[in-house]
């Protein structure tokens, strides 16, 4: 479904154009939003306008409300099965329950989404998987993923982060937003190990890196992660060992106790503990791309690279509910 269709249906449950841009931008980015959210897609200031359209959406059932924090702070939950399948996401999980937490999190993606409106911005799963296997002809399994087996079943979810990922004016640099809520880097490292062949892929590409005000001082850990993780190609001899000691964490075998205990010590850091957490699910072409220098040599030249946005809204109020998600 088109986003021209998307907003035509909105628009028949009685909203305006606008309203019905706004509404299906944060169906399908966040499922929440606050009002200075509107003023920002509507490029208005606030006022009758933007308290008649909030209260709307209350009243006729089409949103519920949600005060934490603030006792002035309001944010409203878009969660009406009509709106949804309006856009064909009749099951989109955003129409959900969520936490404080995660409440806020997806705010401040929606943040970054409003804050570039010049981007093309692809939401969901079936929308980026089309994109990249029909526009680009790029294999499923070089798109990131996760693998869920049952005992008679496996089942295989695409983009399991599920953030944004934004097409550039230019026609060429894909745009991948990661949003910043640990001190420390490791779950960022696994979103780049999940990205890294697909990065390998396209012409121009940009992580950008989502930053809270609040966390600006791990910005150099994240910065220092993203090149360790991508720019430093492992040589053949470091991956062989590399190779072994994954494939021995699974069994521990009783007459390699030396070289099991000095292999922990040699790759115990976090790029490793990333590696083999991407080796569990991917198998050893995750460690064969490791001595690839395409991922070096494109951020060299620029067309590769980390960005780092730090958000503009103030979120001190709300802090402790972020990465409690």
């Amino acid at each position: 479904m088109t986003w021209e269709q998307r907003v035509a249906n909105v628009q028949r449950h009685g909203f305006t154009e606008r309203q019905a841009a706004f509404l299906v931008t944060v169906m399908l980015h966040a499922g929440v939003c606050v009002g200075r959210q509107y003023c920002a897609f509507a490029r208005i200031t606030y006022g009758q306008v933007v308290c008649d359209f909030l209260a709307g959406l209350i009243t006729r059932g089409y949103a519920s409300e949600h005060r934490f924090g603030s006792p002035r702070w309001r944010m409203l939950h878009i969660r009406h099965t009509g709106l949804y399948a309006a856009i064909g996401e009749r099951d989109n999980r955003h129409r959900r329950p969520m936490t404080p937490g995660r409440a806020v999190e997806r705010l401040m993606v929606l943040d970054a989404v409003l804050a570039d409106r010049q981007t093309h911005w692809l939401a969901t799963e079936r929308d980026k998987l089309t994109y990249f296997t029909l526009t680009h002809r790029i294999p499923g399994r070089d798109l990131p993923s996760l693998v869920f087996r049952a005992e008679d079943a496996e089942t295989v979810r695409y983009f399991p982060d599920k953030l944004p990922i934004g097409l550039d004016a230019d026609g060429r640099t894909h745009v991948f937003l990661f949003l910043l809520v640990q001190d420390v880097p490791i779950d960022f490292r696994g979103f780049l190990e999940r990205h890294a062949e697909l990065f390998r892929a396209l012409p121009a590409w940009t992580v950008r890196l989502l930053v809270p005000v609040h966390k600006r001082s791990a910005m150099s850990l994240y910065e220092a992660a993203f090149h360790e993780q991508l720019a430093w190609p492992l040589r053949p001899s470091v991956v062989d060992d590399v190779r072994w000691y994954f494939h021995a964490r699974r069994r521990r075998p009783a007459d390699a106790e030396e070289r099991f205990d000095q292999a922990v010590r040699a790759f115990g850091a976090p790029r490793f503990q990333a590696l083999y957490r991407a080796w569990v699910g991917r198998g050893d072409a995750v460690l064969d791309a490791t001595q690839s220098g395409a991922l070096t040599d494109a951020i060299a030249r620029g067309t590769g690279r980390l960005e780092c946005h730090v958000l503009p809204y103030q979120y001190t109020h709300l802090s402790p509910l972020v990465g409690t998600a």
